[in-house]
């Protein structure tokens, strides 16, 4: 027999609940959930959209578990726990706006208490029907983790942390025996400078058969990880010339900005990646690349001087090999300044990809993403996405099912921004204070194609927002130009979104071996699926048995600090291309 309290309308009771089950299935996910490791959880999911947890917390009181809007407590969806002195045990479903939430959609499976923590298992839908209760979705989720050190539940008085976190996950990772591994470093003075980035040139491993690369770790120096804003790694073609040394990735020596083809990446928030069991990367042949470009983003904030970093990325690779040969395909808006976000808003012939992961990317304006994918003019579905995007969780994410894209698909990639905070244009660029709009899709087989990103006419654009005759001649520059002296409000932002949706999209197809193809385009419209019936199962519980005479009480007064959300406006733009001239001259303008 499960013993459960239940606060409803104010009064406190015990429910008496029959357990007629055997012991549940390990979980498959963990994680902790503060810096102190005072709180960890488990957690899996299954095909009847049910999501487990297990919480553990170092305390002997009452311990609180929940989604937020923002990762703040208040609007939080919560349920809390925990074992009385004499032995009983206490769990609810809590809306931290009105206390006790009237529809009780968690199921406490159990609530154990030793000398040192308290463990709480329980589980939810993934959708329930109670408008309090947060979706848990392929978004990105705000967890908010709460307890204090006796039975009185006082939430504002507690020890309490936030933690973004990717929940919807599919799989662990697995691993061949007799592995190798090699790790790519090099050490570089970081400039006191917002923005750097570092590039320098690096054979990868000779081998005398083929290999292949089944896992990839970052390796950040000690202390500097919030240095460190992305580490990618490109293959080179084996005709290219390289240079040697280290130097600026896209600064006065060209050469530095060779090979684009994206092999493995990291960002803030990641961790390692293992590719699935029938998919690596391949090394060894005379068809792979024997030397790669190894780029660290540096976002030097606070303009610290003597920095010294040694970061860079670790790959392991194998002889057992896989059945299919892994590639990554950059797609988004290309960050230069045709992409702009204005302030104070909310093909060639290639087989099927089959594409098992995606690693979608903005800057700190970013608050969504989505690639959705078209045949025929046609919605086939979205590739991947995520609505509630945070800067600092940029993890690569596997899919569900493999999903296929045919040679002549279209991939479309639309983010959504937040500018309130700025009082002049964002455009798109390689700082952190610029904007980015990308996302990397990993599949297999391998292909030559390194990129498929695209960019708007952005002279159609410069004239719609100016109201200008589009078909006069203006440059490029002209009209970037022209867009950062408009004066932006809520009519000229819902111009500059209709015309950067309506203008022609120029495509830019790269090879490995820097070729290139352009073709044109156009953004269609984005139909969002609809979501899964939800499950209502407040019902199910019924109240029986005395009223409990201990003491819970929620203290969830004290809201002084709390934000309200804002709209954030969307400007859906395809993908990227290659404006260097442009920019080149906009910036000199800029700094005479």
């Amino acid at each position: 027999m499960v013993f459960l309290f239940s606060r409803i309308k104010g009064m406190l009771y015990l429910l008496f609940l029959p357990c007629f089950c055997s012991a549940p299935p390990p979980l498959r996910f963990s994680v902790f959930l503060d810096p102190s490791n005072m709180a960890y959880l488990r957690w899996d999911h299954d095909e009847q959209e049910m999501m487990s947890f297990e919480l553990q917390v170092c305390t002997t009181g009452w311990v609180a578990f929940g989604f937020s809007p923002h990762g703040d407590l208040p609007g939080s969806d919560i349920v809390t726990g925990g074992v009385f002195p004499n032995g009983s045990i206490y769990f609810c479903d809590y809306h931290v706006v009105d206390e006790e939430d009237d529809s009780q959609d968690y199921q406490l499976l159990s609530v154990t208490e030793n000398e040192t923590s308290t463990t709480m298992l329980f589980k939810r839908h993934l959708w329930t029907c109670d408008p309090n209760d947060l979706d848990i979705t392929v978004d990105t989720a705000r967890l908010v983790t709460a307890f204090g050190p006796d039975d009185t539940v006082q939430f504002f008085k507690g020890q309490r942390f936030s933690k973004s976190l990717f929940l919807m996950r599919y799989r662990l990772p697995g691993g061949p025996s007799g592995d190798s591994s090699v790790s790519f470093l090099f050490q570089f003075a970081v400039p006191v400078e917002e923005t750097k980035y570092a590039c320098t040139f690096i054979p990868l491993p000779m081998v005398k058969q083929k290999h292949h690369i089944y896992k990839f770790e970052p390796v950040i120096t000690p202390h500097n990880i919030s240095l460190v804003h992305h580490i990618l790694v490109y293959a080179c073609g084996n005709a290219s010339v390289l240079p040697t040394g280290v130097d600026d990735c896209y600064g006065a020596n060209p050469d530095f900005a060779l090979c684009s083809q994206v092999l493995v990446g990291w960002a803030v928030g990641g961790e390692s990646y293992q590719f699935p069991d029938e998919a690596a990367i391949s090394i060894g042949t005379p068809w792979d690349p024997q030397y790669i470009r190894l780029e660290i983003h540096y976002s030097n904030f606070d303009l610290l001087p003597g920095l010294i970093n040694s970061s860079g990325v670790r790959l392991y690779y194998t002889p057992e090999l896989r059945k299919y040969d892994v590639g990554v395909l950059q797609t988004g808006i290309f960050a230069f300044p045709v992409h702009f976000i204005p302030p104070g808003m909310s093909g060639m012939l290639v087989p099927d990809l089959h594409v098992f992961a995606c690693l979608l990317h903005t800057h700190l304006p970013g608050r969504g993403v989505k690639a959705p994918q078209y045949r025929n003019g046609k919605q086939l579905g979205i590739i991947c996405e995520d609505s509630k995007y945070n800067f600092r969780l940029q993890e690569i994410r596997d899919m569900k099912e493999i999903l296929v894209i045919k040679p002549g698909d279209e991939i479309l990639v639309e983010c959504n921004f937040q500018t309130l905070d700025r009082s002049g244009i964002t455009f798109g660029g390689p700082s952190t204070m610029n904007e980015m709009c990308l996302a990397f899709l990993f599949y297999y087989p391998h292909n030559n194609i390194s990129s498929c990103m695209g960019y708007p006419d952005i002279l159609y654009i410069g004239g719609m927002v100016n109201g200008k005759d589009n078909e006069n001649e203006m440059f490029a520059v002209e009209a970037v130009m022209a867009i950062d002296f408009v004066d932006w409000d809520n009519e000229t932002v819902k111009i500059a979104e209709t015309a950067a949706k309506e203008a022609e999209q120029v495509v830019m197809i790269k090879t490995i071996n820097e070729l290139q193809r352009n073709e044109t385009g156009l953004i269609r419209d984005i139909s969002i699926p609809e979501q899964a019936a939800c499950h209502n199962i407040s019902g199910h519980l019924s109240v029986s048995g005395p009223r409990a005479t201990a003491n819970l009480r929620l203290t969830a007064a004290g809201t002084s600090g709390s934000s309200t959300a804002k709209e954030t406006a969307s400007l859906p733009l395809l993908s990227l291309t290659q404006l260097v001239f442009a920019w080149l001259i906009l910036a000199s303008e800029y700094g005479k």
